[in-house]
């Protein structure tokens, strides 16, 4: 008997709830051999018995599903347990909750967070700004960010603006060199918006920035790789930071997620700060 799980993920959607969900859900357990099955835009009753068949032919499949519409999703379930495979709602019981406590029905409607309203739009309009303001370009606008990360090179400054742009932010990014490449606006008034800086344990700068250099083939410069280089650059950079008073976030062991999830805390501190 396998002992590898074939997790099938149904939805009537794009499935990018789901797919969150079972990070989330399978980070709980740490010896798990899975194989995602992932059916999107599922919306009629023939679509469902096909993926049913399919995952009757193989051995410890599960169902994970957020089907909006009631008699879909109680078809689906009614059907695996004919079948005897394991089914789960993501979303049916928290709507039907919701529905009592905000005593209102729901939509039910498929993708409906997709809607093209006008926070969709924001956020669209979000991930260009920080597209053209990435990795210090545009700096003299930097006064229509609603966030500005700073730190030295290789502490997912990118990535982490990119994230945060998907959440509606308009994101720069500055890569600090020295005090001297901070644009002199910003200098000159250091709360302009909100600031955070970026850092990371210097041992692990060095890796981050030898395996750059090996990926991109390309002759790495000592102070760039150097540890105690890093070292020094590192503390300049949080002497930087300290003079501006801006908050620092060490991103050593967080992922992007947990370091947008703390720039966002930040951000919320400081428009509080300036009502």
């Amino acid at each position: 008997m396998s002992n590898t799980y074939q997790i099938y993920l149904i939805s009537d959607s794009t499935g990018e709830t789901l797919d969150r969900i079972f990070l989330a859900l399978k980070a709980q357990f740490l010896n798990i051999e899975y194989k995602i099955h992932s059916y999107s835009f599922t919306r009629t009753e023939n679509q469902i018995l096909k993926i049913l068949e399919d995952a009757k032919r193989n051995e410890n499949s599960i169902i994970l599903y957020t089907i909006v519409d009631n008699n879909l999703a109680k078809y689906l379930a009614n059907e695996s347990e004919k079948k005897k495979i394991p089914c789960f709602g993501v979303l049916g019981n928290l709507i039907l909750n919701f529905s009592k406590i905000l005593n209102q029905k729901a939509s039910h409607e498929p993708s409906g967070q997709h809607v093209l309203n006008d926070e969709y739009y924001d956020r669209i309009e979000a991930i260009q700004f920080t597209m053209n303001h990435d990795d210090g370009n545009l700096i003299n606008e930097v006064e229509k960010s609603d966030i500005i990360l700073v730190g030295v090179s290789r502490t997912s400054k990118t990535p982490t603006s990119i994230y945060l742009a998907n959440k509606g932010f308009k994101t720069s990014n500055i890569p600090l060199v020295n005090e001297n490449s901070l644009p002199e606006k910003l200098k000159k008034n250091p709360h302009i918006t909100c600031v955070v800086g970026l850092s990371t344990e210097p041992e692990r700068l060095a890796d981050l920035r030898k395996n750059r250099m090996n990926s991109l083939k390309e002759t790495e410069t000592i102070d760039y790789t150097n540890l105690e280089s890093i070292k020094k650059e590192v503390l300049q950079a949080k002497k930087t930071f300290q003079k501006y008073k801006w908050p620092l976030i060490d991103v050593t062991r967080k992922s992007v997620e947990e370091t947008a999830a703390s720039i966002i805390k930040i951000h919320e501190i400081y428009l509080n700060n300036e009502k």
